[in-house]
């Protein structure tokens, strides 16, 4: 010890000098040698490139590479530097061959550099060469020596070495020139391109082809001669030609690729998308778009969740449109107008909260709330529909007065259990039009949020009976992220499996286009809940599709928001989304979850909960079916013996009376239901010596409002056509009086129809019955 501290005493000056190179040396070779911006790269799930977006330099320069093919590796040695495994960063031999060959040249005619060295060269940016410069890369050479592996170093060239134009590194030279990836590309393919970062010059078309031919001719007889490839693959190579054109890169997703170089820019990402599964909706979308355009409709969206990982298989933000008709804007996340989209999710709140059973009878008559009159999309009434009809053939009237039943604001708060990200407003914004299309959302959060539903079916089995914390993730499309359902536990956070399983079960009973009801029956067929959708003014289709493995959701439309005729959601959307499950492997329908639902009887005519005077059946149904109420339509009525005439015992004894159940409507939705239902009996008329006032026994059919504002249209003679009332009485045989503003102006009986020309101005309308039953309608009239 004492030894060393007088050798570090004396020889102070050197130590420090020695001290300081050093810590010069260690410190001399930067973290990152590279800090050029790269290219977004995205791969499909096999790793097979799906697209990429150019660096924000303007150069085409990918991530760096994870390993280099062995040709390559090969081929670059034998040209560049046949040492490179035996050298510490430079090979003096060669450096003095360089030097004594350009002295005697006069000019540089030969390179010493190893690898190594061209590493730093172009970590340094190709600096002006000069003696200092080039010892300064021989200094830096050897640290990098020390602080990578010779693979690493190799990496770092192949990754940035220029390739001519503005391609660097390897892969994208691989795919500009030869439209391959680095690992597919044949000897002469790769000694191609392992001589031109030497002259990079030499690769442009129609110029230097021979040089450039020269060069990779004498590289493949170099490898030939020192064993690396044989006679016959020498042979071969030599008679490959050289690349002509540039390669375009793939675009398979291209709108996919740009939504992630939103958020992971200069990044290499491998995708959760399946490729083969790509090309093919691809070609879909193609034939579709075709198809489509003859009707001016120019754009269309298609994406594909797998349900249990919630990744995305598919992704096709636009069809292979132009730019005049917005070809670069990605539709899957635009936000649209819902159409009826979220009426599945209204059925199934409802419900869950047992104000809704799934064949119950709902109102389908003309219908005006607060000034909002809904109509159906083919203009007709029902007068009552079951609520699973309802939803099938997505009628508009039913679900606006079911969302005013159970509760505008409560809706708009169970939808923010679902996440879908652009319904952000107050319920008062959006009013009842929330159920007809008044809220925009995407096509991404409506597959989403199917995918949960089906989700909450899938996973109530594999929990043994349980629940996850989160249904409505985000889908992701990333290969290595795992959903994150949070949490198991035994309640349901927004609706349990028995509600998500009879949702998905009406579903299927949607007719699908161009078909009948006979799809079901073939064995073929593949059992898909689904629901379509359709915006106001033909401006947007929908078909989402759900199984228990797939959601495949399309939307159909022009991106700049012009509607079109014809431009439906079954008509435009579903064709193509059932193409696509067509390519989809198939999948067996849901289990359904047994205990989670519970067996009641049913009313078998109006699908309320039965009473004992109601014909019944039992039926499976969701758990908080007890709370929803019991049929309101069958009452007991009294009838003589023969079942003619309604009765009561101020006009016959009870020993000469019957009672029975009687299915009973009220007038409005009688009128229009009869006229679907022949079975429909309306009650019987009371025999002529019995009396009885009832309430609610007549109703307008037209004007259904309060107050109407009426037009009066003129004939053919130029004179005012007249304006039809028209009235729904419960008694067939009942005289009806009408009056216009206390003057009589007619009498009808069974059908109650009054025809009158009133002048311009406000008038009330009032009718009276037998039994003294009185309406009053106000019209304000406009010639």
């Amino acid at each position: 010890m004492k030894i060393v501290f007088n050798f570090l005493k004396q020889h102070k000056i050197k130590v420090i000098m020695i001290s300081v190179f050093m810590v010069a040396y260690y410190f001399c070779l930067p973290k990152n040698l590279f800090d050029n911006p790269t290219s977004t790269v995205v791969t499909a799930k096999n790793n097979e490139l799906l697209g990429a977006v150019i660096a924000d330099d303007g150069q085409w320069r990918f991530p760096e590479l994870d390993t280099v093919p062995k040709k390559f590796e090969q081929c670059i040695l034998q040209f560049e530097d046949a040492y490179f495994y035996n050298h510490f960063g430079f090979n003096p031999i060669s450096i003095g061959k360089a030097m004594i060959e350009n002295i005697k040249a006069k000019k540089v005619v030969r390179g010493g550099s190893t690898l190594t060295q061209q590493v730093i060269r172009l970590s340094r940016k190709n600096k002006k060469r000069s003696y200092f410069e080039k010892f300064q890369e021989l200094i830096l050479a050897t640290r990098l020596e020390l602080r990578h592996s010779k693979k690493e170093i190799l990496k770092l060239y192949a990754s940035h070495a220029p390739f001519g134009g503005n391609v660097v590194g390897l892969e994208m030279a691989s795919w500009r020139y030869f439209g391959l990836q680095p690992h597919q590309l044949s000897w002469a393919e790769t000694a191609t391109l392992a001589v031109l970062p030497n002259a990079p010059s030499l690769i442009y078309p129609g110029k230097n082809q021979q040089k450039l031919k020269n060069k990779r001719n004498r590289l493949l007889q170099k490898l030939y001669k020192e064993g690396v490839i044989d006679r016959i693959t020498y042979d071969l190579a030599i008679e490959e030609e050289l690349p002509q054109k540039p390669y375009l890169l793939p675009e398979i997703a291209s709108h996919f690729v740009q939504e992630i170089a939103m958020n992971k820019k200069g990044k290499r990402v491998k995708s959760s998308i399946d490729i083969h599964l790509q090309k093919q909706v691809n070609n879909l979308v193609k034939q579709h778009y075709l198809r489509q355009k003859q009707n001016e409709v120019y754009n269309m969206a298609v994406l594909v969740l797998d349900v249990k990982t919630r990744k995305v298989l598919s992704y096709v933000g636009n069809s292979p449109t132009d730019k005049a008709h917005q070809k670069d804007v990605n539709n899957i996340i635009a936000p649209r107008s819902t159409g009826s989209t979220l009426k599945p999710f209204l059925y199934a709140q409802m419900l869950q909260s047992g104000d809704l059973l799934p064949t119950q009878l709902v109102a389908d008559i003309p219908t005006e709330i607060a000034g909002y009159s809904p109509k159906n999309f083919n203009l007709t009434f029902d007068g009552a529909v079951p609520a699973n009809e309802a939803l099938t053939r997505s009628l508009n009237i039913p679900f606006v007065r079911m969302l005013k039943y159970y509760g505008l604001e409560k809706f708009r708060e169970d939808l923010k259990a679902y996440h879908i990200k652009h319904i952000n407003k107050s319920a008062d914004y959006y009013g009842l039009s929330l159920i007809l299309g008044g809220a925009e959302t995407s096509l991404w959060d409506l597959c989403k949020t199917f995918a949960g539903y089906a989700g909450i079916v899938n996973h109530y089995e594999e929990l043994k009976h349980n629940y996850y914390q989160r249904e409505f993730v985000e889908p992701h499309f990333l290969f290595d992220t795992v959903s994150n359902f949070g949490e198991i536990q035994k309640n349901y956070t927004t609706i349990d499996a028995g509600t998500a399983f009879l949702t998905l079960n009406t579903l299927i009973e949607v007719n699908r286009p161009y078909t009948d009801q006979a799809w079901k029956y073939y064995d073929s067929s593949q059992t898909i809940a689904w629901k379509t959708g359709t915006s106001f003014g033909n401006k947007d289709a929908w078909s989402i599709g759900v199984t228990p493995k797939y959601v495949v959701g399309v939307w159909v439309g022009n991106s700049d928001g012009e509607g079109r005729p014809n431009l439906t959601g079954v008509g435009s959307a579903s064709p193509l989304m059932f193409n696509v499950f067509d390519i989809l492997p198939k999948s067996n329908w849901f289990l359904e979850p047994y205990e989670n639902l519970t067996e009641v009887s049913i009313c078998d005519k109006s699908g309320f909960l039965a009473k004992t005077i109601c014909p019944s059946i039992t039926k499976r149904v969701q758990k908080n079916a007890m709370k929803a109420k019991s049929c309101m339509y069958h009452k007991q009525i009294v009838v003589d013996k023969d079942e003619r005439f309604r009765v009561n015992s101020n006009c016959e004894s009870i020993a000469n009376t019957v009672t029975k159940a009687w299915f009973i409507l009220p007038p409005l939705m009688a009128y229009y239901y009869q006229q679907n239902n022949a079975d429909y009996k309306p009650l019987p008329k009371y025999r002529a010596d019995c009396h009885r006032l009832e309430n609610n026994t007549m109703d307008f059919v037209f004007p259904t409002k309060y107050v109407s504002k009426i037009s009066l249209t003129r004939g053919i003679n130029n004179e005012f056509n007249p304006i039809i009332l028209t009235l729904k009485h419960a008694n067939a045989e009942a005289n009806v009086y009408w009056y216009l503003d206390k003057k009589f102006v007619g009498k009808t009986q069974q059908y109650h129809e009054q025809a009158i020309i009133p002048k311009q101005g406000t008038h009330t309308i009032t009718v009276i019955d037998d039994l003294g039953n009185e309406l009053k309608r106000v019209i304000e009239v406009k010639n």
